[in-house]
């Protein structure tokens, strides 16, 4: 698979490549002189991709959120859950693939789980409508929060969505509703719930599956009430650049859990995600199995009134 550079990862796709060309030409050769050489250039490219990643601006963290090769909810759930049984469709009006959810078991635990899903090449991406929820998505999400209710099982949320579908017909099929009706579920849900921030966080499309007891975030993913480009489309009519947006919104991890928006960020691998996919799931898991444990031992009532003083202090600091 040929790799997927971003714009400020040149430098070490250019190393990468020569490092490629060498190997190439070592195992031609059978010259074991060039070994050297190449365990040298390895480890200088793995010096670039750590202090390139430990200094990525909101743009840059942007680009990585929406990195085609970063783990997806299919990936998550193939990694962390056993068992898994998809449930489909909204018993209203049909399935929507951009928001799959079902029952499996989390390291020994019974649990639902749910999450947007992008798709991962064409026929895939057109499948999962490229992470763009419908309204029959967030219905799906609805029953499986209520099936969750019934059975008393937690839940698992991943949250990577560029925003709700737009379209004529999601429209027409009551979207905003429906991502109300999610919203509010998962506020008054009787059950642990801790949603997790994989990549992209956008709008309404994002809200509703991630009002959890807990929000974590990965360290490069980014939460946002609108995506940069939009921002720059409505506040500045497109005058300015999504880059100039995404700096002034605050919609990186670091930034985030400074106002309280989100509660833990998940550290990546050097290199993002996408760079060690399975590492990333199994940190991901371990942090999520930590806030479950915890939010165990609250009864029901102490459960919703956690959620609601968490949702409620958001924006309120300094106004006292």
């Amino acid at each position: 698979m040929v790799a997927h550079y971003l714009e400020f990862e040149r430098p070490i796709a250019d190393l990468e490549i020569k490092i490629e060309e060498l190997s190439k030409l070592a195992d031609t050769t059978g010259s074991t002189e060039l070994e050297a050489e190449i365990q040298a250039l390895r480890a200088r490219a793995v010096g670039l991709r750590t202090e390139a990643y430990s200094k990525l601006d909101a743009w840059q963290k942007t680009q990585v959120a929406r990195h085609p090769e970063r783990p997806h909810f299919v990936d998550y759930c193939a990694g962390l859950i056993d068992e898994f049984v998809e449930l489909r469709g909204d018993r209203k009006y049909g399935d929507d693939q951009a928001i799959m959810g079902g029952l499996g078991r989390f390291r020994g635990q019974a649990v639902v789980v749910m999450g947007h899903e992008k798709g991962r090449d064409t026929v895939t991406r057109v499948k999962h409508n490229f992470g763009y929820g419908r309204p029959e998505g967030y219905r799906k999400a609805v029953r499986l929060l209520e099936l969750a209710e019934r059975f008393h099982l937690p839940v698992i949320s991943f949250v990577d969505t560029p925003a709700a579908y737009p379209g004529v017909g999601s429209e027409e099929r009551g979207v905003a509703e429906a991502i109300a009706r999610a919203t509010e579920k998962c506020l008054m849900l009787d059950v642990p719930m801790v949603a997790v921030v994989t990549g992209e966080g956008g709008s309404g499309g994002a809200l509703g599956i991630a009002c959890g007891n807990r929000v974590l975030i990965l360290e490069h993913a980014i939460y946002s009430v609108i995506p940069p480009e939009g921002a720059n489309s409505i506040l500045w009519r497109g005058s300015r650049t999504a880059e100039e947006a995404a700096k002034a919104m605050k919609i990186s991890a670091q930034d985030l859990i400074k106002m309280k928006i989100v509660d833990r960020i998940v550290p990546e691998p050097p290199g993002g995600a996408h760079s060690a996919p399975d590492v990333a799931i199994q940190v991901v898991g371990d942090a999520v199995e930590e806030e479950l444990e915890m939010l165990s031992k609250l009864s029901v009532a102490k459960l919703k009134k956690q959620r609601a003083d968490r949702f409620y202090a958001i924006g309120r600091s300094g106004l006292q």
